[in-house]
């Protein structure tokens, strides 16, 4: 296998992904030289609204996490990968409010997203064409802004993801709608976040090989979940450690090893909304 590699990969590859714990959970291995024959890393960690934007520059790296939303920006360069990245069931975007709201109430106000490029925005737009018939204002502010906009009132509900589906009681909200459940009922298919997508210029030899790779790395993180540990709380932002072993055991699943048939139809399903 190393000789293959060595054939197809360059000596090192620059990559991009979130210092979330899924995201090193999943490239533990891979950025830290533990599987045989594969390229040096070169790794910056960006939130996905920075990666989503810089995958449309001609310098971005050659491997990017990035929002499945916005993969259609950047296909004509890139490569859906079919696997290390983010999809699943139970597992959407939460629209969060200080009480229980209905439509009525919602409508008119300002709703913070973290990103308008990214899938759960893309969920909310969708979300929100059928349940807030008054529209909403919407207001981007960073992922760590937006619970304490809500509770403190500047904004009437916000859009979240990721560990905040842990966090959010403790700032005394409310879960308006739950837009995985919602996509769901409304498909039957998992939800498509985060993709993992490289350059198609690297040549199909080496997609191959890569993705092989990212798989090995995820399936290498399974089978020992301690050795990535330090990694993860490194980069986790303060996160309680508890929190992060159920970020990761939320979105680090069996589509995150391979897409399958309900992996790429949940894609499809997005794209053509």
């Amino acid at each position: 296998m190393a000789d293959t590699l060595a054939n197809v990969l360059p000596d090192r590859l620059s990559i991009a992904y979130s210092p979330c714990p899924n995201d090193t959970f999943i490239f533990h291995a891979l950025a830290h030289g533990l599987l045989p024959g594969a390229p040096a890393l070169d790794v910056t960690f960006a939130d996905i609204d920075v990666t989503n934007h810089w995958a449309q520059e001609a310098d971005a790296p050659d491997v990017l996490k990035i929002s499945y939303a916005a993969l259609p920006l950047v296909q004509d360069r890139y490569e859906l990968l079919p696997c290390g990245g983010a999809l699943g069931r139970g597992c959407g975007p939460l629209v969060l409010s200080r009480g229980a709201v209905d439509a009525e109430a919602l409508s008119g106000g300002v709703v913070a997203v973290p990103s308008l490029l990214s899938t759960a925005y893309r969920l909310f737009e969708l979300w929100a064409a059928k349940n807030v018939p008054g529209g909403v204002d919407i207001k981007v502010l960073p992922f760590h802004e937006i619970m304490p906009a809500v509770a403190n009132g500047e904004v009437a509900a916000g859009l979240v993801i990721h560990e905040a589906r842990f966090t959010f009681q403790n700032f005394g909200l409310t879960c308006h709608a739950d837009l995985g459940e919602w996509w769901e009922a409304e498909t039957g298919l998992p939800i498509p976040l985060g993709a993992i997508v490289a350059r198609k210029s690297l040549g199909e030899a080496a997609l191959a090989e890569l993705t092989g790779l990212i798989r090995a790395s995820v399936e290498h993180a399974w089978a020992d979940p301690e050795a990535s540990r330090a990694y993860v709380m490194e980069h986790a932002q303060e996160m309680d450690p508890e929190v992060a072993k159920q970020h990761i055991a939320l979105y680090v699943n069996e589509f995150t090893r391979n897409l399958g048939p309900d992996g790429f139809a949940a894609v499809e399903a997005l794209l053509a909304r």
